[in-house]
């Protein structure tokens, strides 16, 4: 279990903790159903980037394999021990795996649909394709130089620096794309308070385990895990400006045809891929 090694001082901010992680999972994984939902209603995926699903999907996928091998590998947990002290608690925690987890199936499941449902002439862009070959292969050069000398926190911490990293390109092209709209129709506000929501709450429960064990270790032990809720909460609160702040009036009006929306790209390729809901 997480957290060998050390042990909680108080009883209610181990009860806090357990519950601000919950409820971040929660939000995180609710948020993934409603583009599910609208694709199995539909039976099409036209309108849906092929090129965020796949970003996605590498950034979930890397995220699992740290917190998989943080919570559950005796040999990591001890080289972090090591590096931070042997009176610190590793820093992730069940409903981080559980989390994980959840969202790289959640994707393939997308994958799934966008396989067998109507996609139109969409596809995933040639400049997708390179960043997430990209992203593997030094994943790859990480797992050729660690497993001789047996690093296996800084191979895990390589997995966490991919995800930090899928996180922040999968954002920035859809803020793009409603600034140069001056819109956010098409884009999910629901998705987007859910999200902040969970980024909020999980940064809670680190601050919470960091107070408790009065060591801030916690957050530059687990960089990516800090820097990934603070990327998640800076756009967060970028969209919700864009929606309801710069682009208000643009909401009122009637919601344009899924071809008005699926026409703008939301990662520049060569193949001019179509996008729109996310």
């Amino acid at each position: 279990m997480a957290g060998q090694g050390s042990s909680w001082n108080s009883t209610p901010l181990q009860v806090l903790h357990a519950l601000l992680g919950w409820i971040a999972f929660a939000s995180w994984s609710i948020s993934f159903y409603p583009q599910v939902i609208l694709n199995f209603r539909r039976k099409s995926v036209v309108g849906l980037n092929f090129d965020f699903v796949l970003l996605n999907l590498t950034k979930h996928s890397s995220y699992l394999i740290y917190n998989a091998s943080l919570f559950f590998s005796s040999a990591v947990q001890r080289q972090y021990h090591q590096k931070f002290g042997f009176d610190q608690m590793i820093p992730v925690a069940a409903n981080d795996v559980a989390f994980s987890a959840h969202a790289v199936l959640l994707t393939v499941f997308t994958l799934f649909q966008i396989a067998i449902y109507e996609r139109g002439h969409q596809k995933v862009s040639k400049t997708a394709t390179a960043i997430v070959t990209a992203a593997w292969f030094a994943a790859a050069v990480c797992v050729f130089v660690a497993v001789p000398h047996k690093k296996w926190l800084w191979l895990v911490s390589c997995f966490n620096t991919v995800q930090v990293v899928m996180t922040v390109i999968k954002y920035i092209p859809q803020a793009v794309m409603n600034f140069k709209r001056k819109s956010t129709i098409g884009w999910s506000i629901g998705n987007i308070l859910l999200d902040l929501l969970g980024g909020v709450t999980n940064y809670a429960q680190m601050a919470v385990q960091s107070i408790d064990q009065k060591s801030w270790v916690n957050f530059y032990g687990n960089i990516g895990k800090t820097l990934l809720s603070l990327v998640s909460i800076f756009f967060d609160i970028l969209f919700i400006l864009q929606h309801y702040v710069l682009y208000p009036s643009k909401q009122k009006a009637s919601p344009p045809k899924l071809d008005a929306v699926s026409k703008e790209p939301l990662i520049e390729s060569s193949e001019n891929a179509h996008s729109g809901n996310v």
